[in-house]
């Protein structure tokens, strides 16, 4: 028999879930500069922060494989001109990812047509989820690249409920920032392009939508070889498989070859060898491929604590079934829904392509668009009831 203190409890939040929440991500900024006793520096720390100084002194971009994360140092040596140090950075993270939780909020609300519970579970998962929060305190891509994960989604949200100019041209801009905050980040704005090809199928006829594919087809595809291939120069892939990395920097799991591997000539360039490697290699890079897709997926480590490891468990395996679940849901705005997919699918292929990180740096910064897709299913009522669609 329902509690006669359940309505009241229901209609207290309706009022106040906003300053719960805001309460509870303050909080929880506070524990981690707390546990990390102030700005956090890790091993890649000082590449950013030399990059970031000599664009800060003489606007001065390095040619060599940091230049991929230039949106990153562009934000510290933003800081560093301004004289705020290592304390101006983390409070300036801090502050874009109160911003970007409550970019998400409204994204989720508007997607669940007003509805504030899908929003408020959405927006706590991302706040509770300590993996995603306690990169604000470190010198480190992901707080940035997490925060820019969480504005697209609301950017495109806003675009496609209520489709302006405006919106449509602050969409571009936040998928390009997103875009350019580290080399992976290419994601987001190719999940801009993936929904928003989604949301043209809705709205065009189709003999002049399948026009448009093709030439956008015709424009998109040798832009990206050449990007991609820009991006891969300086990574080593074909080491990576030739050893059976699965983990970065962990040796405790490698997968070896049973057989001579057939590698491609030295002189190709990255895209065409690493197609080459795969057609002539498919048993053995199949088997590194699911293993890293499994263990960035598991967010389960034989190094992390038994505590994290439950976490994850209990956390992300429901949340990723509510999400596909979600993902199905025809209740739901297609092109959102593909936005979040496009984006959490494409961060897995990256790591199938290359490695899987010792921490959670590839994992934790998408998990908002799984948060996003879960609550919408796990309040699915609220969701098919249309309410008052906040502004």
């Amino acid at each position: 028999m329902p509690s006669p203190l359940a309505p009241l409890v229901w209609s207290w939040l309706a009022r106040w879930h906003g300053w719960l929440l805001a309460a509870l991500w303050l909080l929880v900024q506070l524990y981690s500069l707390w546990r990390h006793h102030g700005p956090h520096i890790s091993v890649d720390s000082g590449r950013f922060l030399d990059y970031a100084q000599r664009i800060a002194d003489d606007g001065a971009f390095p040619d060599n494989h940091i230049l991929r994360y230039v949106g990153y140092p562009l934000f510290l040596s933003f800081w560093l001109a301004l004289s705020t140090g290592l304390w101006g950075v983390v409070l300036g993270q801090i502050a874009l990812s109160g911003v970007a939780v409550a970019a998400l909020y409204r994204g989720v609300r508007l997607a669940a047509h007003g509805a504030w519970r899908p929003a408020a579970l959405a927006a706590g998962a991302v706040v509770l989820w300590f993996d995603i929060q306690h990169f604000n305190t470190a010198i480190l891509t992901e707080s940035l690249f997490a925060s820019f994960v969480m504005l697209s989604f609301w950017a495109f949200v806003q675009a496609s409920v209520r489709p302006t100019a405006g919106r449509w041209l602050v969409c571009g801009l936040v998928l390009l920032a997103a875009g350019i905050t580290r080399p992976n980040a290419f994601v987001v704005p190719a999940a801009g392009v993936v929904a928003g090809a989604v949301l043209l199928r809705q709205r065009l006829a189709e003999r002049r939508f399948w026009v448009l594919l093709l030439v956008a087809l015709a424009v998109l595809l040798p832009v990206g070889w050449v990007l991609l291939n820009k991006l891969l120069a300086t990574f080593r892939l074909l080491e990576t498989y030739q050893r059976g990395d699965v983990i970065f920097g962990y040796w405790g799991l490698l997968v070896k070859p049973v057989a001579p591997l057939v590698l491609p000539p030295d002189s190709w360039e990255p895209l065409p060898r690493l197609a080459y490697f795969i057609l002539h290699n498919p048993v053995h890079f199949g088997k590194l491929a699911g293993l890293k897709l499994l263990v960035w997926l598991s967010s389960v480590k034989p190094y992390y604590s038994t505590l994290h490891n439950l976490a994850s468990v209990v956390v992300l395996y429901p949340s990723y079934w509510l999400a596909w679940r979600g993902l199905r849901r025809p209740g739901l705005l297609l092109p959102v829904r593909v936005f979040a997919a496009v984006v959490f699918v494409g961060q897995g292929l990256v790591v199938m392509l290359t490695v899987e990180d010792w921490d959670v740096r590839f994992l934790a910064p998408v998990l908002p668009c799984v948060f996003a897709l879960a609550a919408l299913e796990a309040t699915a009522p609220d969701v098919a009831r249309p309410s008052v669609v906040p502004s």
